[in-house]
């Protein structure tokens, strides 16, 4: 039977596919408008089994946080390309994973998922259209009943960083102003954690003989290698741990230093709980 133009573009209009998919669809379905849409969703799950083990590594990184600040999620989606990123499809898919993660408060992609199938079947359908490898790649909720949190996610959505601050028992306009320049300091500057007690020993293990072996082929006497090591992780520690980070605001200032500033000023013992930072690309953590 001979398909119309109008019956194309209705079909277009209901499932976002391309004209010609469309068009296809509906002639190998003799017209027939469910079918076509089921043809279309197969086509979509045989993109995404064609993908399986393409990379990845564009996409959006998005948070959202309550009103009060007590309750906060952050999610990573990608795609393969920066076009396909900003493409409407996409973004309207990352808001949908974003409220579906905010609303449920799941631990992991695969509980999200698990509890919310329909998005298996609307990630398969963007992927029908965009000719791509779309996927939920990570996220996390953090709460703090007795806290503060800050998001914050920098241009071009490709880096997002949620911040928690505990002992918050009032919310001042300089609080709201000092977490997030904290939050963009982590987003910047990339910590490994907040404190230098929080350093995985396997790190300190490592920098620690790099750094003795440095002095041994620089000549340091043997009893003085693990001395200078020490000296050097300090270093190490200002340069990866958050609090002791110099600010990227005012580089003779610390992290540490506004936060002790802060409390003097107000007369509270607010502190930094954590973080959690997500990159596009980036291994999960």
């Amino acid at each position: 039977m001979a398909i119309t133009a109008a019956q194309v573009n209705e079909l277009r209009q209901k499932t976002g596919a391309g004209m010609m998919d469309c068009k296809k669809a509906l002639t190998e379905a003799n017209g027939d408008f469910e079918k076509a849409i089921e043809i279309l969703r197969k086509k979509g799950a045989a993109v995404a089994a064609k993908r399986a083990e393409r990379s990845a590594n564009e996409g959006i990184v998005a948070t959202k946080v309550s009103d009060d600040h007590k309750y906060g999620v952050i999610v990573e989606l990608n795609c393969e390309t920066d076009f396909v990123a900003k493409s409407e499809d996409f973004v309207k898919l990352a808001q949908e994973v974003l409220d579906k993660t905010y609303q449920l408060k799941p631990n992991s992609v695969d509980e999200l998922l698990s509890n919310e199938p329909q998005l298996n079947v609307l990630v398969t359908d963007v992927m029908g259209k965009v000719g791509e490898k779309v996927e939920i790649k990570r996220l996390a909720k953090v709460e703090a009943p007795d806290g503060f949190i800050m998001d914050y996610v920098h241009f071009g959505s490709k880096l997002g960083v949620l911040l928690t601050f505990d002992n918050v028992s009032s919310v001042t306009d300089e609080l709201v102003t000092l977490s997030r320049d904290i939050a963009m300091q982590i987003a910047a500057m990339n910590p490994i954690c907040v404190y230098r007690e929080e350093v995985p020993k396997d790190i300190i293990e490592k920098e620690m003989e790099i750094y003795k072996e440095l002095s041994r082929k620089e000549g340091k006497p043997e009893n003085m290698l693990e001395k200078i090591a020490q000296g050097r992780m300090n270093k190490f520690y200002q340069e990866n741990c958050l609090f002791e980070q110099a600010f990227v605001k005012d580089n003779s200032k610390t992290v540490k230093a506004l936060i002790d500033d802060y409390n003097k000023k107000y007369n509270t013992q607010i502190k930094i709980a954590h973080f959690k930072r997500f990159h596009l690309g980036d291994e999960n953590k």
